[in-house]
């Protein structure tokens, strides 16, 4: 064990936001265990930043139990980012007038929003065990939303709702957390080149971008990435969500 290390834990570590996430913590100097899918290439990420890889679906209670316990058991686990994520387009009724299928809202309500909350209490629960540091912290546990949680468009109600929840989380949870020394932050992106983006027509992707005020242009991943590192950083943020958007406004469509 690198009891000398900071450790860190990123799920969703293998792609986009939390690809990039992880890089940066490693070259920051912690020891970075990515979770994500058993598909994904998470191992080659592993491997990439000198960590490890614990293949994992973060709505089992029971593999990300033992997936945080295997982050500990690297380094003192004192940073955790959440990036796993899905965005499924689904409005609320059919073209024929009636409701879409239920179970496609709850799919995106338990990885987006309870997948958040299964990694952040054992994570919490890992971090609380921590050695405090000169000024009593113990770890910090960063969630990830979206501008979709305040102003999201038509066909976003299940995403929207989710990452309304995770953002609505984050104070309630600094706030019980407090006495344990961990801190509890929230990034709400806006239009970020990852491959959830990358998916769209090109034609889409620049229509988006052209309506970010400025820089008018999709946000990069290493632009997230450097704001986790400065939550770590900087101590004194904590029951927050920040937008990182280039002041967009999402319209309705």
């Amino acid at each position: 064990m690198h009891a000398d290390r900071t450790g860190a834990l990123v799920a969703g570590g293998a792609s986009g936001l939390g690809l990039a996430t992880a890089r940066r913590l490693a070259a920051d100097g912690a020891v970075v265990t990515v979770l994500d899918l058993p598909s994904s290439s998470g191992a080659e990420v592993a491997a990439e930043v000198g960590g490890i890889f614990v293949p994992v679906d973060v709505t089992s209670d029971e593999q990300v139990r033992a997936a945080v316990a295997q982050a500990a058991a690297q380094a003192p686990l004192r940073v955790a980012v959440n990036c796993a994520g899905i965005a499924p387009p689904a409005k609320l009724l059919d073209r024929d007038g009636s409701p879409t299928p239920i179970e496609d809202f709850e799919r995106v309500v338990r990885v987006n929003l309870l997948g958040s909350y299964t990694v952040t209490a054992h994570a919490a629960a890992a971090m609380a065990a921590n050695e405090p540091s000169a000024s009593g912290d113990r770890g910090v546990i960063v969630n990830t939303a979206s501008v979709a949680a305040f102003d999201g468009q038509v066909g976003q109600p299940a995403y929207a709702a989710s990452k309304g929840g995770v953002h609505a989380m984050t104070l309630p949870l600094a706030r019980e957390l407090a006495r344990h020394g961990i801190r509890v932050m929230t990034i709400a992106p806006g239009i970020m080149q990852t491959p959830m983006l990358a998916g769209l027509p090109e034609a889409a992707q620049r229509s988006l971008g052209d309506q970010v005020p400025h820089p008018s242009r999709p946000g990069r991943a290493d632009e997230y990435a450097a704001l986790i590192a400065h939550i770590v950083a900087n101590t004194y943020l904590n029951g927050e969500t920040i937008r990182l958007d280039g002041a967009i406004r999402m319209a309705p469509r």
